[in-house]
């Protein structure tokens, strides 16, 4: 019952992740993790997920062994990964192995196929906003193979369409991401490996002939992750293999904006990103029956781009700045545990990470003591419990509240300590093989310290000032910032029906997430913006297939899923006034008429109000058909079934004629329909495979 960690089969399975609907027919590997208890997404339109209490930069994201540092496509609506791509998908929220570190709430480990080494494989699927294509097999047949991926949206040939009656407003955006890996066997002691990965989104809109004929606004948003991977895996002997690896993995985003009036014109553009090169040597030792070893190192060099900022302003020709700050850290740590059967029931992984931090001659030294233990009480029932010391080096600090890519990746520095977390975690899995039913309970404390947020009013896109047109001295996103700490405790249920006709779960966590920062809220602890007390996923699958056939692609799969979540907290408005200012120069030094005024607006506390609850319910039928060359599926599938008008963000609504003002919510998605067409090409009739499902 190795219940802390997750993991999903991708393709044919008693049921795996394209069986789930999703918005716009787009499967995705995230979207379904997020229907788990302990992991939420914010509200649509944001990127990330959160885990356990965790920020969004607290999960370590992984691809061949390449950090991921922005995992979503469109504004946090898909993620990057392609599924048809993947060949297993692993999270784990606690009870961390040594092997892992470097982040705080979850692991989220992903390995690409291989690429089939007998025969050509082709999948293809063509939906409403993207097409995708996958390649596989042989290079020379038995000992090297290859796999390629790509898929690319063409929302930007629709969106013209669209925007042509929007007054002159012109916007387009697309996305793209390919994946490649090769492998060979070079005999039975040494295979090679090499994958990579290239991402890229860009929004872009421009507007002209507004307000005056001579007058154009334009501006851009692009970002994307590019990842490689080298791997030689070595065998010693049948106890003894190791895995070495160079790893390489860049991140980018590029914002711009230009205004231009008659001869005039404004720009500006800003880019930020994060640059790792590392290595990694891994040993797998296998002493016994009882023991598995596993041991290890691993470096990566960081080039962190806060900020590389170019200003034009031709109305005043000495605002005119071009500026770049970059700085660098290296990570490094050496790990060994062991999973050890001391008898048949209890079971035990002991591990230590020793970790080590430089940046600008500043040196952080941790030691990690992890330790899980789970005992099998009897055949159908077991008991797990663990502790997991965690820090992280790397922070990643937010310049708005909707999950935009505008997102500033910071080492830890001699001002800015890394992050800690401490998490227990304890709970108990229960079989019910009449119903063929797993159930698991599980109970988690975490505690974190030197967790980063923005002082209030502070922004990490400063453009400096005329007075200093260079802008040396006026960004130093360190005195922006201020470090708190956090609580995050809950518990979580999982029910779940792995095979059958019928399949599926229903999660439920009941949580907490709490900060505190001495420099805001009065330093009073407030909840996290992601804090939801309730969070509620039930998933269904309903497999009708045709009997008496020799593959079990044939038939109708009819799924649902209805998730249901607390409302995010958010900081509102409750007033706003005139208040007076000094002027001397009045017989009434405040006289807010004679001196002039300034309107106040007063707030709620600091995340003291709660948005409406978000809960909808998303429909998918797919009609599967064996042909002669493989196997066809399409899917008919609708999002937000009953059409919920779920909050994006509120906003106040002022009636200056009658001096009233009202709180209005703005919503994304309506009852969403989409259809789309998969096609499996295969040299041979489909056969029946192995039913996989997913542990937890």
């Amino acid at each position: 019952f190795n219940y802390f960690q997750l993991e999903f089969s991708l393709n044919s399975c008693s049921f795996g992740i394209k069986d789930i609907p999703a918005l716009l027919g787009e499967k995705d590997v995230l979207k379904v993790l997020q229907l788990m208890p302990g992991v939420q997404k914010g509200n649509e339109g944001s990127a990330g997920f959160y885990v356990r209490g965790g920020g969004a930069d607290q999960n370590l994201i992984i691809l061949d062994d390449a950090p991921v540092y922005n995992a979503f496509h469109l504004f946090g609506f898909f993620s990057v990964f392609n599924g048809d791509a993947l060949k297993s998908v692993e999270l784990i929220k606690g009870g961390f192995p040594a092997r892992y570190g470097g982040r705080l709430s979850s692991v989220l480990d992903m390995r690409m196929k291989e690429g089939n080494k007998e025969k050509i494989g082709v999948e293809a699927g063509i939906g409403i906003i993207s097409s995708r294509l996958t390649i596989e097999g042989p290079i020379s047949k038995n000992k090297s193979s290859f796999l390629i991926s790509a898929r690319r949206t063409y929302i930007d040939a629709l969106i013209p369409i669209i925007s042509a009656a929007s007054n002159g407003m012109k916007v387009g955006y697309y996305f793209y991401d390919m994946n490649a890996k090769l492998n060979y066997d070079f005999g039975d002691k040494n295979k090679v490996f090499l994958s990579g990965y290239l991402g890229k989104d860009k929004f872009s809109f421009k507007r002209e002939d507004f307000m005056t004929a001579d007058q154009s606004f334009a501006g851009s948003l692009r970002w994307g992750n590019t990842t490689a991977t080298a791997r030689w895996n070595h065998l010693f002997n049948n106890r003894l293999f190791s895995n070495t690896s160079l790893i390489a993995s860049d991140y980018k985003f590029l914002t711009t904006n230009e205004e231009k009036i008659l001869s005039d014109v404004y720009s500006l553009k800003f880019y930020s990103g994060i640059r790792d090169y590392g290595f990694k040597y891994d040993l797998d030792y296998h002493p016994g029956i009882k023991h598995y070893v596993r041991g290890g190192l691993t470096s990566t060099y960081h080039l962190f781009t806060l900020q590389a900022l170019t200003v034009k302003n031709t109305y005043v020709p000495t605002d005119n700045r071009d500026r770049k700050s970059t700085t660098y850290g290296v990570e490094s740590a050496v790990y060994i545990e062991d999973d050890y059967k001391i008898f048949s029931l209890l079971k035990v992984n002991p591990g230590i990470r020793f970790t080590h931090f430089n940046t600008q001659g500043e040196d952080y030294f941790k030691l990690e003591p992890r330790l899980s233990a789970s005992y099998n009480i009897k055949e159908d029932l077991a008991v797990k419990a663990s502790y997991a010391d965690m820090n992280q080096y790397i922070h990643l600090i937010s310049n708005t509240g909707v999950g935009l890519p505008t997102d500033l990746w910071v080492p830890a520095t001699k001002n800015v300590a890394p992050q800690n977390s401490k998490q227990w975690a304890a709970g108990m899995a229960k079989d019910i093989f009449k119903y063929d039913l797993a159930v698991t309970v599980e109970g988690y404390y975490k505690q974190m310290n030197h967790v980063l947020g923005f002082k209030e009013g502070a922004s990490f896109l400063d453009v400096g000032t005329n007075s200093d047109p260079n802008g040396a001295e006026s960004f130093n996103w360190e005195k922006n910032v201020t470090s708190g700490k956090g609580w995050s405790y809950g518990g979580e249920l999982l029910v779940q029906r792995k095979f059958g006709k019928f399949s599926g779960w229903v999660g439920y966590t009941l949580s907490w997430t709490q900060l505190q920062f001495d420099s805001l809220n009065f330093g009073k602890i407030y909840y996290a913006k992601y804090d939801r007390r309730h969070d509620i996923s039930v998933v269904g699958i309903y497999k009708l297939r045709k009997e008496n056939t020799d593959t079990d692609e044939d038939g109708i799969t009819i799924s649902a899923t209805w998730v249901y979540g607390t409302g995010n907290a958010i900081t509102l408005p409750i007033a706003s006034y005139n208040a007076p200012v000094h002027n001397p120069g009045s017989a009434n030094p405040y006289n807010p008429y004679m001196g002039g005024g300034w309107n106040a607006t007063e707030y709620t506390e600091k995340n003291g109000f709660r948005m409406a609850p978000y809960h909808r319910l998303d429909f998918g039928v797919q009609f599967h058909k064996t042909k002669k060359h493989g196997v066809r599926t399409i899917e008919l599938s609708v999002y937000n079934a009953y059409n919920r008008k779920n909050p994006y963000f509120y906003y106040i609504d002022t009636n200056f004629n009658t001096g009233t003002s009202k709180l209005k919510q703005i919503s994304l998605f309506p009852f969403i329909p989409s259809i789309s067409y998969n096609f499996k090409f295969m040299k041979t009739k489909a056969k029946k495979i192995e039913k996989i499902g997913y542990e937890q």
